[in-house]
């Protein structure tokens, strides 16, 4: 059974990560881009490694369509922040990358974030271990 503290904790958490995002997307927006739109230029940059950059890994990494994601793709390249090219082992496979302006324009973007994350990540980081703690109370309580 949850109690109004279980609730409590599970709605800071939700408020702290939309609070994050709300700033994400603010950013965006300034920077005159879509917020999925930066969310795929640092998936490009971000991918582990291993994992290579083409639709449907980027669309998995998004969780979103694959058509969703051709068509976010097809914004960033016609505004030159990314680029399509062949794998050379197989002209079928087509990959995505950053050109130099949306690795600025990225740049930009990831560090504004590193700075919001060192003023709000520690209390985004409390709410995380409140509503872990909770869950984990909760799970045992069943």
């Amino acid at each position: 059974m949850l109690s109004l503290s279980d609730y409590r904790s599970l709605a800071e958490l939700r408020y702290q990560i939309r609070r994050y995002l709300k700033f994400s997307e603010n950013v965006a927006y300034r920077a005159r881009m879509e917020p999925r739109q930066h969310q795929l230029l640092l998936t490009i940059k971000g991918l582990p490694s291993g994992q290579r950059p083409v639709i449907g890994e980027l669309a998995e990494r998004m969780q979103i369509q694959h058509h969703s994601t051709v068509e976010l793709v097809n914004r960033l390249e016609s505004g030159g922040f990314v680029r399509r090219h062949r794998s050379d082992k197989d002209r079928r496979e087509v990959f995505v990358a950053l050109t130099s302006k949306g690795e600025r324009v990225l740049r930009q973007l990831s560090l504004d974030h590193s700075t919001e994350l060192r003023t709000q990540g520690p209390i985004l980081v409390i709410a995380l271990k409140h509503a872990m703690r909770t869950a984990a109370k909760t799970g045992k309580n069943k």
